[in-house]
């Protein structure tokens, strides 16, 4: 019956033992290419995976806390908001991030307004009116680019020589970008940042900050600043903004008005074998938003403080002065990595490596049992299927394998001493 040819089939495929057969084959194409890949592997594993990648040490990456201080002052002079000093808790808003901070480098101010009915911002298109019949037609209505909901009157516009506009209920005067209006700080370019970083290695108890010891005193430190191709300056924390710009080519003069996003990177990456001391970080910069746009350019947001005034029957008003303000977005990113020699990766390295051998059998098996010309002779040559057979039968079998060997043998001899070519042993490919 065919199941029962299947389950016999199965038993003695389920109690078969295959034990690898040694073959040698000498043929220069393949040992060629055999010795190739082995070359190209332990090249792989000594080379790239041991030394470059450095498969010899352990790792951990790195615990960071970062603390920033910016100083500096703004001493400014303007015909409509008069002379004025701005430090840092004017300019550094809000005073502290995570791992951020936010510098003002322009400002649009609006002093003093209240709840009232004004004159709605020009550069609304939709509020442009020449009658009140217009503006009438939206009365209470919202615009998602208007200050507040429409009165229903047209009215003169709040600066001279502009178009009428409707009125508006909202936090009056309104806020308009008039070039008068835009306050731009070209001093900020010689604020300094002063970025305290603490780093630890847990896996190797390793703490490290990036304040040198090489600093001997506050006032030592304070005097130092960033250079990035002094080989000790390189390594000071404390920043010029402008020297910030223009190490990754960008003009400050272009970030004022607009604003900008940028990236300060510090790198730990220590290699321990080499001692705690050669642990320095490094510091790099990149500006995020870069690109040529035209809409939607650079960083800003606005606040207002709020406040309380009397009016002249001496009932209290709220008031709020409102700051459309431009800058910088200091992003800091802190990223770490220490290696220290250890045995264990290096034996698991040399391990994975060496089974990566095997390949170089696999590509040279393929090759000799499916491309060469005499295939169908080496794969007699690998293979060999032996039935189980009793004492006696392995005795003769043994014995005639003996007789068979030693007259092969013997005609070998009489090859060779004849100068014949073993044809039958040595097939070319």
């Amino acid at each position: 019956m065919p199941f029962l040819s299947l389950i016999q089939s199965a038993y003695k495929d389920f109690f078969e033992y295959s034990t690898p057969m040694i073959v040698q084959i000498q043929n220069t194409t393949v040992g060629i290419i055999n010795r190739s890949i082995q070359l190209v592997i332990l090249f792989y594993i000594i080379g790239y995976a041991i030394i470059y990648e450095k498969g010899y040490q352990e790792y951990d990456t790195a615990k960071s806390a970062v603390a920033t201080k910016v100083k500096g002052i703004i001493y400014y002079k303007h015909e409509k908001y008069g002379e004025f000093v701005r430090d840092v808790a004017d300019y550094v808003i809000p005073p502290q991030e995570t791992n951020a901070l936010f510098i003002v480098t322009a400002v649009v101010p609006t002093y003093k307004q209240t709840h009232g009915a004004c004159a709605e911002n020009p550069s609304n298109s939709i509020a442009l009116c020449d009658n009140d019949t217009y503006c009438e037609d939206m009365i209470d209505v919202i615009d998602a680019q208007s200050n507040g909901p429409f009165t229903g009157k047209c009215v003169p516009a709040r600066l001279p020589g502009r178009h009428d506009v409707c009125e508006v209920f909202a936090w009056c005067p309104v806020e308009e970008d008039d070039p008068e209006n835009f306050l731009v700080f070209p001093d900020s370019a010689n604020f300094t940042l002063f970025i305290k970083n603490n780093i630890e290695f847990p896996v190797f108890g390793l703490l490290r900050r990036n304040i040198r010891d090489w600093y001997k005193t506050d006032a030592e430190l304070a005097s130092c600043r960033w250079d990035g191709n002094d080989p000790i300056n390189k390594y000071c924390p404390i920043f010029l903004l402008g020297d910030i710009a223009n190490s990754i080519g960008e003009k400050y003069s272009s970030l004022l008005k607009k604003g900008g996003i940028m990236q300060i990177a510090i790198d730990w990456n220590c290699d321990l074998d080499f001692g705690e001391d050669y642990c320095l970080p490094e510091y790099s910069f990149k500006r995020l938003d870069k690109g040529n746009y035209s809409l939607s350019v650079g960083f800003n947001f606005r606040y207002a403080d709020h406040y309380f005034m009397n009016n002249e029957s001496g009932v209290p008003v709220q008031y709020r002065n409102l700051f459309k303000v431009y800058g910088i977005h200091f992003l800091i990113e802190v990223r770490g990595k220490a290696g220290r020699f250890c045995f264990v990766p290096l034996m698991m390295n040399i391990g994975s490596g060496m089974a990566l051998l095997a390949i170089a059998s696999v590509v040279c098996d393929i090759l000799v049992l499916n491309v060469l010309k005499a295939r169908h002779f080496y794969k007699e040559k690998k293979f060999l299927t032996i039935k189980a057979l009793g004492i006696e039968n392995l005795n003769n079998t043994v014995h005639e394998a003996t007789e068979e060997d030693t007259l092969q043998s013997d005609n070998e001899t009489a090859n060779r001493s004849d100068g014949k070519k073993e044809d039958e042993i040595e097939i070319l490919s």
